[in-house]
């Protein structure tokens, strides 16, 4: 049974950081994998975060310059770094994976997903 299980979420002052970390079980994300992170706000839809093929990482606007995509294959993981957190960051965020080729940047290209993880950014 395939599983992602993310981490290092938490509560960050604006300005400040945290590394989300998505540790995969079950499968081998190899590079034909894409891996991603969503986040959802109360109220609002699932949205797209960054993406990551074999080595590119692709972001949302919101994020670009201030989050950094990252993967691991030995290790089976994703990670994300936020840098510059915005109270506007604050979601639970959610890692995905879906087989290749091609970024997608809707939720529904994604097939496997983790519980996610809250990340809260006081003003």
């Amino acid at each position: 049974q395939v599983r992602l299980v993310e981490s290092g979420g938490g509560l960050v002052q604006a300005g400040g950081s945290l590394r989300l970390s998505c540790a995969a079980s079950g499968r081998t994300f190899d590079s034909y994998y894409i891996l991603g992170w969503f986040r959802q706000a109360p109220g609002k839809e699932r949205e797209f975060v960054a993406a990551i093929s074999w080595s590119n990482g692709n972001y949302a606007d919101s994020v670009k310059g201030r989050f950094t995509i990252s993967r691991d294959n030995a290790k089976n993981t994703v990670y994300l770094q936020m840098n510059s957190l915005k109270p506007e960051d604050t979601a639970v965020y959610y890692c995905a994976a879906r087989s290749g080729p091609g970024v997608a940047t809707r939720a529904s290209g994604y097939f496997y997903w983790g519980q996610g993880t809250q990340v809260t950014v006081s003003s």
